[in-house]
């Protein structure tokens, strides 16, 4: 078995999260996660929100409070959210906290010591009216690269490659449109072209990627250049040299502090738990860590930053670029084996976006539909590998159609049959070829689901699990126990149901990882005792330095079940079942888009 890192894109702590956002980072992170535990890996699954930067401030500026305030209202509404999610992090953190501090601080000093940190003379984007900083991704333009008219100031969505505010044709400002100055100053810069070659042979290594994610990187590493790290701002972390550490106006590029955030997480969580060295089994690229696998989910606009702009600062610090050098205190540390990216979810054929109302934050969602109908269109029908539209028609479609119809209706004729003609699991006599059939299906998904979860083929994965359940309905039906009325027939009646009961606790098992909440109410209406999917909870926490209180997430998911067919046991007491999911009127599909504002909102 392996030690497998979990790391979950940080959610920016400006706002709360819409289903997008959870589409790409979330829920595919958590299947994985669920599925590998259950399956006896040792996970850390690690995140937390992303809190640094301009437009942090800048909302700041705008609902009069400070950026550590806003900081503050949007991560509790974040770790909130996700809980309500059932997202299973071993620690869900922040990147305001004295240890991320540090670890960011202790990346920096390292490469700046093996010489990939350079200082140079750049220009920087001014507001006239403000005379603060503008952002990289508060600068629009058009790409000088691709012509593209709506180009950010750090990167070209449309080509994809890596810019400079200054490089802009027309450039504009996102706040209020006007025409940044671009002044003179002093930055550091991360030498991205002396990892060109490391990267490259890295990339080349990858096996299994999707095939999207490997094309962009490989791309990436034509035209690598030095990369600011820096900025002329006042929140963030400092720069931690002698004549800059204590300047205000100068911090740590949110960018670089983001992506640092996996290996601090790891750190606050290995200290939390007692063992402060803990993280290295995740981590360290010599004994400790020789078994570890990292995996890194993120929506496609983060790829760069992941297969390319981490690896670098991690090859940098180890003393493995074109300068080589030394390793610093943590040693030389892993490179992610995988770059797991989701395309986009867009909604009624539109871009989310919350100025115009097209957006469905996750609380919202979660005040009036169930977790596990959110988690099942995600996996189903989420954007896995090319963009996906929600639509509110084909959520209700698939949640009365699949979740209920088809799932929650084998759950509960099963196990009514069984509780009203025996009140207990009844025990199976001799089995048929039809039996025997049935039951072979569901042990097969064991190793076909399990194979396709973990190699990132969740949509795949949940149709084989509810092809385990279509088996199990038809089976069901063929056989009709309701039929078995007499005292000649009663036998086997007992073993249609025992074999249609253990299919449902197989296909449990299966869906598990997708499902969790319902997962845990069938066991329990199979007569389980105890957890069997195990959830996340919110903890208030001192920082460990000294710094502000904060809400964690965290759980303990050593218990619960693991990832094979547990034999039902006869005799088990059942009781009349409650429905496991909720049908929806199809009026939800109007109200929604009248909430919306309509569908030319």
């Amino acid at each position: 078995m392996s030690h497998v890192l979990a790391a979950v894109a940080w959610p920016y702590a400006n706002g709360p999260r819409h289903i997008g956002h959870v589409s790409g980072f979330g829920v595919p992170s958590d299947v994985f996660s669920r599925y590998m535990r259950m399956a006896g890996h040792d996970v850390l699954m690690v995140s937390g929100t992303d809190e640094h930067g301009t437009p942090i401030q800048v909302q700041a500026d705008a609902d009069g409070v400070t950026p550590r305030q806003l900081a503050d209202r949007y991560n509790r509404v974040i770790v909130e959210d996700l809980h309500g999610l059932g997202l299973s992090y071993d620690l869900f953190t922040r990147t305001t906290t004295r240890n991320h501090y540090a670890i960011v601080q202790e990346l920096f000093e390292g490469l700046h010591r093996n010489g990939y940190i350079v200082a140079r003379t750049t220009l920087g984007a001014i507001s006239p009216s403000t005379g603060r900083t503008l952002p990289d991704r508060y600068i629009e333009g058009t790409c000088p690269i691709c012509g593209y008219d709506g180009a950010r100031g750090d990167q070209c969505d449309n080509c994809g490659n890596q810019l400079d505010p200054e490089q802009l044709v027309n450039p504009r400002s996102r706040i209020n449109g006007e025409t940044p100055q671009f002044v003179e100053t002093e930055h550091f810069f991360l030498d991205l072209p002396a990892f060109a070659e490391a990267i490259g042979g890295w990339l080349d290594r990858r096996e299994n990627w999707r095939p999207n994610v490997l094309k962009f990187s490989r791309n990436l590493l034509d035209d690598l250049q030095p990369r600011a790290i820096t900025r002329d701002l006042e929140w963030g972390v400092p720069i931690p040299l002698d004549g800059w550490r204590d300047r205000a106006d100068k911090r740590i590029y949110v960018w670089f502090d983001a992506v640092i955030g996996y290996l601090s997480a790891s750190v606050e969580w290995a200290r939390r738990t007692g063992d402060p060295e803990a993280w290295r089994q995740w981590w360290s690229a010599d004994a400790q860590g020789k078994d570890a696998l990292g995996y890194y989910f993120m929506g496609k606009d983060n790829i760069v930053f992941h297969s390319v702009i981490w690896p670098a600062l991690l090859l940098g610090y180890s003393g493995e670029g074109d300068k080589a050098g030394a390793p610093g205190d943590l040693g030389k540390l892993n490179l992610p084996t995988e770059v797991v990216s989701s395309e986009y979810l867009t909604m009624e054929g539109k871009k989310f976006s919350s100025s115009r109302r097209v957006v469905i934050y996750v609380r919202d969602f979660l005040e009036r539909y169930d977790a596990d109908a959110l988690r099942y269109f995600i996996a189903a029908a989420g954007p896995e590998s090319n963009d996906t539209d929600f639509t509110w028609a084909e959520f209700v479609r698939r949640n009365n159609d699949e979740l209920v119809a088809g799932w929650g209706n084998l759950v509960n004729r099963s196990v009514s049959m069984a509780a009203k003609n025996f009140g207990e699991i009844p025990a199976a006599g001799e089995l048929t070829d039809e039996d025997r059939a049935v039951l072979a299906v569901a042990k097969t998904g064991f190793t076909t689901v399990g194979e396709l979860i973990g190699k990132h083929r969740q949509k795949a994965a949940i149709g084989e699990a509810m092809r385990v359940v279509a088996e199990a309905n038809k089976y069901l039906s063929e056989q009709a126990p309701w039929k078995l009325k007499s005292d000649e027939d009663k036998p086997r009646q007992a073993t249609v149901l025992h074999v249609a009961l253990q299919v449902v606790s197989d296909a449990n098992t299966l869906l598990t990882p997708f499902l969790p909440h319902s997962a845990q109410k069938v066991f329990e209406l199979l007569g389980g005792v105890g957890v069997h999917a195990p959830m996340p909870r919110i903890e208030e926490v001192e920082d460990l330095d000294g710094g502000p209180s904060y809400p964690i997430l965290t759980g303990d998911y050593t218990v619960g079940t693991r990832w094979e067919s547990v034999p039902l046991v006869a005799g088990t007491p059942l009781a009349a079942p409650k429905p496991v999911f909720r049908k929806l009127d199809p009026s939800v599909v109007e109200e929604e888009l009248a909430r919306l504002g309509g569908e030319d909102s």
